[in-house]
C-alpha cells in the first residue's frame, strides 16, 4: 500500500516558527515549534531581527518535527511557506542580508520631502488625501533606509518581504507569492501585480522594479528545493516549493473562508476580521483589500493593531498568580484565565474598553488612544481582563458592520482562529456580542493548513480549491450565542461603545497637542 503523501508547511509567525506536516485530509501529523524573539530594539520604537535568525530557527523547528513524528521525510511531496506580513529584507548581489530585517511592528518614521508631484499630487489634494499619503510615505521602510543608511540602500540588489527571503533560501529563486504582498511596496492590490510605471508609489519610494521578486499566484510552483536547503529541513532535495500567502490570508483559507458570507476572525497579535471576495471591496475608502490565499480573490480586512497583544500584556502585568498556579498544577494557564473571565458577568459590570492601544492607526483616526471607562469600587483585575476581551470583540463587530456596508453582503457565520480562539470564554463572549454562532476550526494551525491547501492544489493532490477546502477543513466546537447576554451586549455596543470614540476624540486631540504622542 503506498504511503500517504504529506505537505510540509512552514509558518513563520511573530512569536514562533512552526514546521507542520499535513495530509490531504487536513490532518496535522507532525509539528515542530520553535519560539523566537520577535525583535530587538537599538532605538526606541525600532523592531528588527536578523534574517538568518529566522532561517536558523526554521531549521530547528524542522529538527523538532522529525524528532516527534512517526511520519517519514520521504512521504513529503512538497514544501510551502507562510509568514508574518510587512517584514522587509535587503539583500546584496550575493543574496546576503545587508542589515537586520525591519519587522512589521517597527514604529520609525521616514522624512517626507515635499508633496507628490504631477497629476497624482493634484488628485490627492483634491481628494484631501495628502495626510494619508504622507503617513504612507513616513511608514515606508525603504524611504527610511534610503534617507538614513544611504550606503546600504546603494548596495541593495533585492528588496524582499520575509516570505520572499525564505523562498529564496529554499529555492535560490527571487520569487514570491502575490498572496504575501502586504506592506509598503509598489504593489497594485486591485490587479495583484507590481504597480504600473505611472503609479504614484514609484515616485514616493526609492524601490526600482529590478529590486523586486517575480510574483507567482498562490498554488503555483516557485521552484525546487536546493540540496543545502533540503538538508536544513531534513528532506530529500528537488522537492517542489509551492507559493502560499501571508499568515492572515492562509488563516482564512485554513478556516474554510471562501465566501463573503463567512467572517473569519483572527485573535492573534493583531486581531482581524476578514471576508473572502471575488470583487475588489475596500473595507475603508482608499484602503485596499489584501490579496487572498485563494488566487484572484481579495481579503476584505479590518484590523485591530496589537489586538491580542493586550491579552498578553495583561497576563504579563497582572497574571503571574495564574501562571505560577498553572505550572504547579501542570495545566495550561488559559484554563485559569478562563476562570477569571467566567467569574465576571457579561458586560463586566459596566467597565467598557476601547482597544486603540497603538499609536498612528488610521482607523478610527491617527490621534486615537486606548480607553477604559466605567470604573467603580466593585471592579477587580478579572473585570479588566473580561473588558479587554469584550472591547476587542466590540471593535471587530464594528469592523464586521463596515465590511457588510461596503460589500452589500451580510456575514452569516463566524470562524475564529488564532491564539485567543483557544479560550472557551473568549469564544462564548464573541458569539454573544456578535449574536452569531462562533465556530472554532478543527485545528489550531489554520495558517499552516491554509498554506498546505495552496500546496495540495498546486501539487495536484486535489483538483481545485473548492474540493481541497471541503476535504481539508472542518468545524470543531461551535459556541452558540446566549440570548440574554446578546441582548445586554447589543445595548452596551449601540448605546455606549459606539459613542465612546466620538465623545473622546476631542480629548485625544488635546492629549496629542499637549504631549506630542501619538506622533
Amino acid at each position: 500500500m503506498p504511503e500517504t503523501p504529506l505537505i510540509l508547511a512552514i509558518d513563520n509567525g511573530t512569536q514562533s516558527i512552526r514546521a507542520l506536516l499535513f495530509d490531504t485530509r487536513g490532518n496535522l501529523l507532525g509539528k515542530g515549534k520553535q519560539e523566537i524573539e520577535p525583535y530587538f530594539s537599538e532605538q526606541p520604537g525600532w523592531a528588527e531581527q536578523h534574517p538568518e535568525y529566522f532561517w536558523d530557527n526554521l531549521g530547528i523547528a524542522c529538527q523538532q518535527l522529525w524528532q516527534t513524528t512517526s511520519a517519514r521525510p520521504q512521504q513529503v511531496v512538497g514544501v510551502t511557506v507562510t509568514t508574518q506580513r510587512g517584514t522587509v529584507v535587503n539583500l546584496d548581489r550575493e543574496g546576503k542580508p545587508l542589515r537586520p530585517a525591519i519587522i512589521w511592528l517597527d514604529q520609525r518614521h521616514a522624512r517626507v520631502d515635499g508633496a507628490v508631484k504631477g497629476p497624482w499630487g493634484w488628485l490627492f489634494k483634491l481628494a484631501r488625501l495628502e495626510e494619508t499619503i504622507g503617513r504612507f510615505r513616513e511608514k515606508t521602510q525603504a524611504n527610511w533606509i534610503a534617507q538614513n543608511q544611504t550606503d546600504i540602500w546603494a548596495k541593495t540588489h533585492k528588496y524582499l518581504l520575509l516570505s520572499g527571503y525564505l523562498n529564496y533560501r529554499l529555492t535560490g529563486e527571487y520569487r514570491d507569492s502575490t498572496g504575501s504582498q502586504v506592506g509598503y511596496l509598489p504593489f497594485d492590490y486591485k490587479r495583484q501585480r507590481w504597480a504600473g510605471p505611472r503609479d504614484f508609489k514609484w515616485q514616493v519610494m526609492p524601490v526600482t522594479p529590478g529590486m523586486l521578486p517575480e510574483l507567482i499566484p498562490p498554488g503555483e510552483q516557485i521552484g525546487t528545493l536546493l540540496p543545502e536547503a533540503a538538508a536544513h529541513l531534513g528532506l530529500p532535495g528537488g522537492l517542489p516549493v509551492i507559493a502560499a500567502a501571508s499568515d492572515k490570508a492562509c488563516e482564512i483559507l485554513g478556516s474554510g473562508g471562501l465566501s463573503p458570507e463567512t467572517g473569519c476572525m483572527s485573535y492573534g497579535t493583531t486581531a482581524t476580521i476578514n471576508t473572502t471576495n471575488a470583487r475588489y471591496v475596500e473595507p475603508t475608502r482608499f484602503m485596499p483589500p489584501y490579496p487572498s490565499a485563494l488566487p484572484g480573490h481579495y481579503s476584505t480586512e479590518v484590523m485591530i493593531y496589537r489586538g491580542f497583544w493586550m491579552v498578553s500584556w495583561f497576563k504579563r502585568e497582572f497574571g503571574l498568580r495564574e501562571q505560577k498556579l498553572a505550572e504547579q498544577k501542570g495545566i495550561e494557564p488559559e484554563a485559569l484565565f478562563d476562570e477569571l473571565v467566567n467569574a465576571v458577568p457579561p458586560g463586566s459590570m459596566g467597565l467598557m474598553l476601547q482597544p486603540y492601544w497603538s499609536p498612528g492607526v488610521r482607523q478610527p483616526g491617527p490621534e486615537a488612544k486606548g480607553s477604559i471607562i466605567g470604573f467603580g469600587d466593585v471592579h477587580t483585575r478579572a473585570h479588566v481582563y473580561r473588558a479587554i476581551l469584550e472591547g476587542l470583540a466590540y471593535a471587530l463587530k464594528e469592523g464586521k458592520e463596515r465590511i457588510e456596508k461596503r460589500s452589500g453582503q451580510a456575514i452569516k457565520r463566524l470562524r475564529v482562529a488564532g491564539g485567543g480562539s483557544q479560550s472557551d470564554a473568549a469564544m462564548q463572549l464573541t458569539a454573544d456580542i456578535f449574536g452569531l454562532p462562533a465556530e472554532r476550526p478543527h485545528t489550531y494551525e489554520t495558517s499552516g493548513l491554509g498554506a498546505a491547501i495552496d500546496a495540495a492544489v498546486g501539487l495536484g493532490l486535489h483538483p481545485d480549491f473548492d474540493t481541497a477546502v471541503t476535504a481539508m477543513t472542518r468545524t470543531g466546537r461551535v459556541f452558540e450565542p446566549n440570548p440574554e447576554a446578546s441582548a445586554l451586549y447589543q445595548r452596551l455596543y449601540r448605546e455606549v461603545y459606539q459613542d465612546m470614540y466620538p465623545r473622546l476624540q476631542p480629548l485625544y486631540k488635546k492629549i496629542r497637542e499637549i504631549t506630542g504622542y501619538p506622533r
